[in-house]
């Protein structure tokens, strides 16, 4: 193109200087400006318009020169701004070949994982820094990448940098903007799995843990200061609001139950509330309660039903008490048979864990706030809690001293159970010795 420039240049040199015969010649004190043209529109001719001069005027050779020179100093910028540019580019497509580079190593990380090694690396081993790192890499490579668009627009024209080149960097801004976003999905994957995998093996702890406990319970047992550790029973023999015996062991969750006890009362009026369960936002979540002349009544979530038990002779008595959150289905045993059914007491509503259980006393917030006027009043012993309703047989078996067989949640076990207030544990009287005195 400069070469053609030139020539047109000295073409309309000559020109000045000589014209033909028939041809009109150019305005003295005038001068031409020359515009280089494409190749195919070299013949077509050069109409000029004229430019009134500013000063002496010079010779054409001395004009042709300054044109030269100055067609020369604007192809040269042109020429550094290209070169600067191309600079550029070749920087942004080395990062881009970094960027698949280091898409490789995660490759290489990912097959790794497993084992316990960083092949990756400078990326850190933490799927959510690896997804933040790549994040800001693939943002930088975008904002470079408008920056130089920008420039580019501004300082070179379309000949310059070509429309392929452009596609081509987009395109390859695409696909690993594509590969980023696969990585990110398939680490958000493994995140999950390790998640299921830590939470399993939180389970299996868990499970080993409680197995501990459980064969620790069983050496204490041997410490026990009764015979047996549940040949005991709980003596409170006042109505007051701070005679009572508190279970040290919660309750999970719970769908269904099942509470056993044998207890000894000749209260009048009523013999108060054998025992009670009650958690945050719910002082009356399980409560076994006779107030006043009222029926001992059964509440579940501050629910109730009225039970056809009547235990106030002064013998011992063997009372059993099943539910099921299902459709709040109960029933009621005394000494081994059942005396009532029935539903809807609370249904669909599971009792909730980690409250706490009080022998004797019904509590108005969660461990305290007791009533003296619905203390119970009395002996109590082999007070189990099981978390399934459990058969009618059973229950049978179990008041009549066929088996021995102690709650799954709660069992009567001496140092689970503390005493406050004055209230005592005494040796009990054995399952036949209490039989007979029915």
């Amino acid at each position: 193109m400069l070469l053609v420039a030139v020539g047109l240049l000295l073409a309309v040199a000559a020109g000045g200087r000589g014209s033909p015969a028939g041809e009109q010649e150019s305005p003295p004190g005038s001068r031409f400006v020359c515009t280089s043209l494409p190749l195919d529109a070299a013949g077509a001719g050069c109409p000029l318009p004229p430019v009134p001069m500013q000063g002496g005027a010079l010779p054409p050779e001395e004009e042709l020169k300054a044109t030269v020179l100055q067609l020369r100093e604007t192809v040269l910028q042109q020429k550094e701004t290209i070169g600067s540019q191309r600079e550029a580019i070749r920087e942004l497509t080395g990062k881009l070949s970094r960027c698949e580079g280091a898409d490789g190593k995660a490759g290489a990380w990912k097959n790794e994982v497993g084992k316990g090694k960083d092949t990756m690396g400078d990326l850190p081993r933490d799927p959510a820094q690896v997804i933040e790192q790549l994040s800001r890499t693939m943002q930088t490579l975008k904002d470079r990448l408008e920056s130089l668009e920008h420039q580019l627009r501004a300082n070179v024209s379309y000949a310059a940098l070509p429309s392929d080149l452009r596609e081509m960097l987009q395109r390859r801004l695409g696909d690993l903007e594509r590969q980023l976003l696969s990585k990110v999905a398939e680490l958000e994957d493994e995140k999950s799995l390790l998640h299921n995998e830590t939470s399993a093996h939180r389970q299996k702890t868990e499970t080993a843990l409680n197995a501990l406990l459980e064969r620790v319970s069983e050496l204490e047992k041997g410490n026990s200061a009764f015979k047996s550790p549940d040949e005991f029973k709980v003596s409170l023999p006042l109505r007051t609001n701070y005679l009572y015996g508190k279970i040290k062991k919660t309750l999970p969750e719970l769908y269904a139950f099942t509470v056993c006890l044998w207890l000894r009362s000749s209260a009048s009026p009523g013999i108060g509330t054998p025992f009670s369960y009650a958690v945050p936002g719910q002082a009356n979540e399980i409560v076994l309660i006779e107030w006043g002349n009222n029926p001992i009544e059964l509440l579940i979530n501050d629910k109730v039903a009225q039970l056809p038990l009547f235990i106030s002779d002064g013998k011992w008595h063997h009372i059993c008490i099943t539910w099921t959150t299902r459709d709040g289905m109960w029933e009621a045993f005394q000494d081994g048979e059942k005396l009532g059914t029935g539903e809807n007491l609370a249904p669909w509503h599971p009792i909730k864990p980690g409250g706490v259980l009080i022998l004797g006393q019904e509590q108005d917030t969660v461990g305290g706030r007791f009533d003296a006027t619905q203390a119970f009043v009395g002996e109590m012993s082999q007070f189990n809690i099981w978390d399934r309703v459990l058969k009618a047989e059973d229950i049978m078996n179990i008041a009549n001293c066929s088996i021995n067989m102690p709650g799954n949640i709660i069992p009567w076990v001496d140092n689970n159970v503390d005493v406050f207030g004055g209230a005592t544990k005494w040796p009990v009287e054995t399952c036949e010795e209490r039989l007979l005195d029915l």
